[in-house]
């Protein structure tokens, strides 16, 4: 058997997942401004297909069984989905704003895993799931000072949907992450939201500029990677635990924001940030040890 992995650990790895995530949204928005939200994804995942599949391929895999197939499809038939929802209105909302408001999905998250994973949301998780969403709060608070035209509105609406299947879809990663390698996640994700998106292809896709190819290329790189990173996180933590590095994110937008596109940061970005660093700062120190679920009992 495998020695057991510090929490803590499971938790930095984590929050360095979202990291890199959230420097390829930055990626992203400049290609979705550029080639539109269909086209910027859709060329994006066929370049992760290279990205992800070589490794894949080179570790000789088993097919994996069909219980697990089911939980690689489903999941990525909701992260395509996730996926283009936020895209769609990041490029058309501030990262900073586009990401505090998807922050109502770890929300969500810790009420579906007691309800689907049957976890236990103990009252220190509680606490920092309460304290970073008042950073969030005081986030929009900020936002709604500012005049928002009709492309922002819509924007906003569609990365509130989106945050919906986004929840779904971190109770998916746990239950994925407990009987497939990081390896694997990362491929079926990939293969399987490429999927989606070519069904519309026909209609819709068009081949980008050469000089978009390195972005596409750096994005789907640095997707892989997370999709890797946070698959082993969830692994080795239960998602309740995990949930909250999520909200690191936002600092990661507020500098991505500022520095590619100058998008300027106020003070009540400021003061919910801090709120949203002192709750991921809480649930790390929740305890030395987070029980891992039986794997079988994951499989739905």
């Amino acid at each position: 058997m495998s020695r057991p992995v510090s929490p803590l650990l499971a938790f930095a790895v984590a929050a360095l997942g979202i990291a890199i995530f959230s420097s390829m949204d930055a990626v992203m928005k400049g290609l979705v401004i550029g080639l539109g939200a269909y086209n910027a994804l859709t060329w994006r995942m066929l370049a992760g297909t290279v990205v992800s599949g070589i490794p894949y391929a080179l570790s000789r895999p088993r097919m994996p069984p069909r219980a697990v197939l089911r939980i690689h499809l489903v999941r990525g038939i909701v992260s395509a989905i996730m996926a283009f929802l936020f895209f769609w209105g990041l490029g058309r909302v501030p990262m900073a704003q586009a990401i505090a408001l998807s922050f109502i999905a770890p929300i969500i998250a810790l009420f579906l895993a007691a309800l689907i994973l049957k976890e236990r949301i103990t009252r220190a998780t509680a606490i920092a799931t309460a304290m970073a969403f008042a950073g969030v709060l005081v986030i929009l608070w900020g936002q709604a000072r500012a005049e928002l035209g009709p492309q922002a509105f819509w924007g906003a609406i569609a990365i509130l949907a989106s945050a919906v299947f986004y929840a779904w879809n971190i109770i998916l990663m746990r239950q994925q992450s407990l009987v497939a390698g990081a390896g694997e996640v990362a491929f079926f994700q990939t293969i399987i939201v490429t999927a989606v998106y070519l069904l519309a292809a026909p209609w819709l896709l068009v081949a980008p500029p050469l000089s978009e190819v390195p972005a596409l290329i750096l994005a789907a790189m640095l997707a892989t990677a997370s999709l890797f990173l946070l698959s082993w996180a969830y692994r080795h933590a239960e998602a309740s635990y995990l949930a909250p590095t999520e909200y690191t994110g936002f600092l990661w937008a507020t500098l991505w924001g500022w520095v590619v596109f100058g998008e300027r940061v106020s003070l009540f970005t400021v003061a919910g940030a801090a709120l949203i660093v002192g709750g991921c700062i809480l649930a790390a120190r929740r305890r030395d040890h987070a029980p891992v679920a039986d794997s079988e009992a994951q499989l739905p």
